[in-house]
């Protein structure tokens, strides 16, 4: 009955039905209670976002992977501490992470939510060292700004770490079914009694068997009797976890799967994993979708296909020749290739007296001749397998990973390219995080057509577009990115907020309709609503919009940026400075958020802070124009007006396109009577921005100032044509009506 139940909850997982789920993990805690079965139970819960059930249920539970996830309900539930405390102990400091890789990602989340990024990077580091597939661990580093090169990260070492994961769960494989294969021929010819090895006896401990499609070994459902009733495996009841839906934050966590190749018990602060022994007759049912690759890739597999090879450890390689999936490749050709392959070999040895290296495998069916040359060690055992082996299945020295069969050469090819692959996604993550924009977008021009038209390589060239400031190329990319994944929501708040600088007022009502419609319960639809409503003007609705992001997701940090510009248009400075602040104890690296509270300080004339949040924007994004511009602006300010004139040559450098550095330079040289100058700038800058009225305005001050009356009034007259904003036409005329009563020049900014 237990068993039955752990499979019909765990068939419920798989197909996202958790009510069902959940009634009958309860069923089974009822009638079965063990920590084992609550984890199952949280699972379920935490499956359906139910993580205060999760929470209550496994409070105070000891178990590795009952730490787990209730530090994964604490930390879906904003408990850090708490969620901490489950994955360190604080009475054993030096207890393992549990869940390996995953454990230590998680671990890295809390620590970067709570503001020790130092620690935070050293554990998603460690989680990558176990799984060098973890991408989002390698994404967080980015975010943090304390990535390495993805060159190091994906490089020869990881995929070699991947590749001997594999090698050794394919030797593992033909290792465990050759056993179990010479065990079973052993027990048919001495069917009067049962010989119990000491090996053997480690599986005889009164549990129940179970194969991987969930009937009984020892009796079955159908009542009939197992040919390998003396061979138990470890019970579902003690064993039950590895097949488990994982929560859908962390992908370490095994996923559920119809068929569990691994049993795996949790007695101990570290996982025991102990692989399921397979009958010669079964079949695996759907072993296609056995596994996903994961960081946990095979520590935990049992054996997936059958086959034997035999031969001395100390036979002529010359004479080791094993055919290999039973189309003629040679074995040690595959191994030879990698640098793995004396530990391939070296890794597949047997009992005491047997190895194996050299028998013929022709597709499943084992029945060749044994070379006379060899040692008559193996002769009892070969002459069995010559009479009695024919009647089992047997299978190549492959494997089956998500449904594709792999042989030693297509891992090594496959590892292979995977890891290409990831440098070079990873190095345009690595590089847009640090805001070297132009470089990030060379990188994402490497990638395969097929790669680069995917909705997340097209989000993340649109982001960089929109750092620098090209929002044209930006809309064209994210365009690009709804066409190919029209249900992603993967940077459509920076979509939504490149439409608003564009002043596309219809493309981004049609836009923000479409993200609502999709999903009304993510931060990007109400961004994009926000964004919408700020566009024409109705920033108080915006605010609301924005604060509904907040709402569904506090770790949002843009929505809380975009709540502070929304306050501090309003003039709600107070609330500006705090919305801004939550950004940063979100994301310390958020630049918008240190720009936004400048803002503030510099309109509230509080010129040293506005200085120092303008300067620590910069040293996090070294490239951008505008925050140079308000960095100099500041600076100027100050009196400090030779610095701020250098900072603003580097803003005009930094992007020839945007006026507002050559505008700013322009103005200061006024301030510092250098009037020519300044008229230089000016007229370049008409060519950039030839519809600028604040342009035509200072140079009307300027000739003003020179007594150029005519030139003047002709170029406040331009300033006026273009229709600036009603303050600027207020101070235009006052000084079109003072134009020929002597006044100093304005030098405010």
């Amino acid at each position: 009955m237990e068993a039955m139940l752990v499979d019909c909850v765990q068939n419920s997982l798989r197909h996202f039905v958790y009510k069902n789920a959940i009634f009958m993990c309860e069923r089974l805690c009822a009638e079965f209670p063990s920590e084992v079965n609550l984890q199952l139970l949280a699972t379920s819960y935490l499956q359906n976002n139910q993580a205060y059930s999760a929470y209550h249920l496994l409070k105070g539970t000891q178990m590795a992977q009952s730490r787990y996830l209730f530090a994964l309900s604490c930390f879906q539930m904003d408990l850090l501490n708490e969620a901490e405390t489950a994955l360190c102990p604080v009475n054993e400091p030096g207890a393992e992470i549990p869940n390996g890789a995953a454990g230590h990602y998680l671990l890295g989340l809390i620590y970067k939510y709570t503001d020790r990024k130092k620690n935070a990077a050293q554990q998603f580091k460690q989680s990558l060292i176990i799984d060098p597939l973890l991408w989002a661990a390698y994404e967080e580093l980015c975010i943090l700004g304390a990535a390495e090169e993805a060159t190091v990260v994906f490089g020869e070492s990881a995929a070699l770490s991947i590749q001997k994961q594999y090698m050794q769960q394919l030797s593992t494989s033909l290792g465990l079914n050759t056993y179990n294969e010479e065990r079973n021929l052993t027990s048919t010819k001495n069917t009067s009694t049962e010989d119990y090895s000491p090996r053997q006896s480690k599986h005889t401990q009164g549990h129940g068997l179970k194969d991987i499609s969930g009937n009984f070994h020892s009796h079955g459902l159908n009542g009939a009797v197992s040919n390998m009733t003396f061979y138990n495996t470890p019970s579902p009841v003690a064993a039950q976890l590895s097949g488990l839906a994982p929560p859908p934050l962390f992908r370490n966590f095994q996923p559920a799967v119809p068929n569990q190749n691994s049993l795996v018990t949790d007695n101990s602060p570290k996982s025991t994993v102990n692989s399921t022994i397979q009958a010669p007759r079964r079949k695996f049912v759907d072993e296609g979708k056995l596994r996903k690759i994961s960081g946990r890739l095979f520590s935990d597999s049992g054996p997936r296909r059958s086959s034997r090879l035999s031969a001395d450890s100390g036979a002529n390689t010359n004479a080791s020749v094993a055919t290999v999936s039973g189309n003629g490749n040679n074995a040690s050709k595959y191994l030879g290739g990698s640098k793995l392959s004396s530990l391939a070999l070296r890794s597949v040895t047997l009992r005491k007296g047997h190895s194996w290296a050299n028998e013929n495998i022709d597709e499943g069916v084992r029945g060749e001749p044994f070379d006379d040359s060899r040692p008559n060690t193996a002769s009892t055992t070969g002459s069995m397998a010559s009479t009695d082996a024919k009647s089992y299945d047997q299978e190549d020295e492959t494997m089956s990973i998500g449904g594709t069969t792999l042989s030693l050469q297509k891992i090594t090819v496959g590892v292979s390219e995977l890891f290409s692959l990831l440098r070079t996604l990873g190095e345009g993550c690595r590089l847009s995080y640090m805001y070297r924009c132009k470089e990030a977008l060379d990188t994402y021009m490497k990638l395969p057509h097929k790669h680069y038209n995917t909705g997340w390589v097209l989000s993340q060239v649109g982001k960089a577009y929109f750092e620098l400031i090209d929002y044209l190329e930006a809309e064209k990319a994210f365009r690009l990115a709804r066409q190919a994944s029209p249900y992603s929501l993967e940077g459509m708040d920076i979509y939504s907020t490149v439409l608003y600088h564009l002043k596309e007022d219809m493309k981004l009502s049609y836009l923000a309709q479409e993200l609502i419609s999709t999903d009304r319960l993510a931060p990007q639809s109400w961004c994009a609503m926000g964004n919408c409503y700020s566009l024409q003007k109705d920033h108080e609705t915006a605010l609301k919009n924005f604060l509904r992001a907040v709402q569904l997701n506090p770790r949002f940090a843009y929505a809380h940026t975009l709540c502070g510009h929304e306050y501090a248009t309003l003039e709600d400075f107070e609330n500006g400075m705090k919305s801004y602040q939550n950004a940063l104890r979100v994301d310390s690296r958020h630049y918008n958020a240190w720009y936004g509270l400048g803002m503030i300080y510099l309109r509230q004339e509080k010129l040293e802070f506005s200085e120092h949040h303008f300067r620590m924007a910069f040293q996090i994004n070294p490239s951008s124009s505008v925050i140079m511009s308000y960095l100099g602006t500041a600076l100027h300010a100050l009196k400090r007006s030779e610095e701020a004139i250098e900072i603003m040559e580097q803003a005009i450098l930094a992007d020839r396109k945007n006026p507002l550095p050559m505008y700013q330079k322009a103005n200061i040289l006024v301030c510092l009577e250098r009037l020519d100058e300044a008229l230089e700038v000016l007229e370049e800058l008409k060519e950039y921005a030839p519809s600028e009225s604040s342009v035509y305005a200072l140079m009307g001050r300027i000739y003003k100032r020179r007594n150029m009356h005519d030139k003047a009034m002709l170029h406040f007259g331009l300033a006026l044509d273009m229709k600036p904003p009603a303050t600027d036409v207020a101070a235009i005329k006052a000084a079109m009506e003072k134009l020929h009563v002597p006044d100093e020049i304005d030098e405010s900014p």
